[in-house]
């Protein structure tokens, strides 16, 4: 019997561009959620120890995010987005 183990679809996308084209998929979807799992994917990619450090989080605290044990607030999705170098636009 094989061991399952956890997909990471940023393990699979090789360009920027298609990393930026994920997470604003996600961020489009109706339920909000799937935007949280989605930067939970781009974290664990980048490292959780290193994107902890660079957004001024521990990673306890960044871990209980990711792992959808609460609900973050806009400040912590800013400051993570900000330290895996993501910028949101806004368009009409």
């Amino acid at each position: 019997m094989s061991k399952l183990t956890e997909y990471n679809p940023f393990d699979h996308l090789l360009a920027e561009d298609e990393l930026s084209q994920y997470l604003t998929d996600a961020y489009e979807d109706d339920d909000p959620a799937v935007f949280v799992v989605a930067l939970g994917h781009a974290i664990k990619h980048k490292g959780v120890a290193q994107v902890a450090q660079a957004a001024g989080l521990n990673r306890e605290s960044l871990y209980k995010v990711i792992n959808g044990q609460v609900q973050p607030k806009w400040d912590t999705i800013h400051r993570l987005m900000h330290a895996l170098g993501v910028h949101l636009s806004v368009a009409a």
